[in-house]
């Protein structure tokens, strides 16, 4: 693995990038035919997790790549106050439980590591192996993709139906674009990771289905808090 990422990052992060969309296709499949709601998936993300750490780590690369304390104060985030409204945003219409005890415990423990394996991987490897030739490009291609990547759920196996998967992935694209922005500026990525694995796991408990309303308040609300950061934070050239 370092002789792959020292030749290249970019050809590093789209490997991860299949690992992951593979693995966590694989094991999907594997936590239904057990039906026992993301309990294989759930080890998968657990072991790519504490691989991808401790890997960086000893390569002594865990603030190149953001798992490190912000550069800049909470007060120039608003406190990511905008940030915790969004992460919230599947609980804006009440809770409700969708799996049993060990289920949602699994779901919880997935969903956190896949917070961590995207954020790590979308706006980590891959915005770090771009920036290097443009920073815009490495923003757009680090959101879009990772908007793209949502497409999965239409072929795992989800249930999830077109319309549904095409919501989830323009949305998927816009947090992406916030996301990047906030590892961009702020030089961590523990603020991304922790609103994204707390968005996903909150999907267990959401007791409102999609509805156009909300995904325009939640497209306001990203957008308007994307382009405030953007004005107000000082530039980096070099990411």
């Amino acid at each position: 693995m370092k002789a792959l990422y020292n030749k290249s990052e970019l050809a590093f992060a789209l490997v991860w990038i299949g690992i992951y969309c593979v693995g966590m296709s694989i094991f999907d499949e594997i936590s239904r035919s057990i039906a026992v709601e993301s309990s294989a998936s759930a080890v998968f993300a657990v072991a790519a997790s504490l691989f991808l750490y401790f890997w960086l780590k000893r390569q002594g690369k865990l603030e190149r790549f953001g798992l490190c304390k912000p550069t800049v104060p909470a007060k120039a985030f608003l406190f990511y106050i905008p940030l915790i409204v969004i992460t919230l945003q599947n609980v804006w219409g009440g809770v409700a439980l969708h799996y049993d005890a060990v289920g949602t415990l699994c779901f919880i423990v997935k969903m956190h590591c896949v917070g961590f394996l995207e954020e790590l991987i979308f706006r980590g490897f891959l915005f770090k192996a771009m920036s290097k030739d443009s920073i815009k490009w490495a923003v757009v291609v680090s959101s879009v993709t990772f908007g793209l990547g949502h497409i999965i759920n239409l072929l795992n196996g989800s249930g999830m139906g077109v319309a549904e998967n095409l919501v989830q992935i323009f949305f998927a694209v816009l947090i992406g674009f916030l996301y990047v922005i906030i590892f961009w500026r702020g030089g961590s990525l523990w603020p991304c990771i922790i609103s994204h694995g707390v968005l996903n796991s909150l999907s267990a408990f959401s007791a409102s289905g999609e509805s156009m309303l909300r995904l325009v308040i939640l497209c306001v609300l990203v957008v308007a808090y994307a382009v405030v950061l953007m004005k107000t934070l000082a530039k980096c050239e070099k990411a």
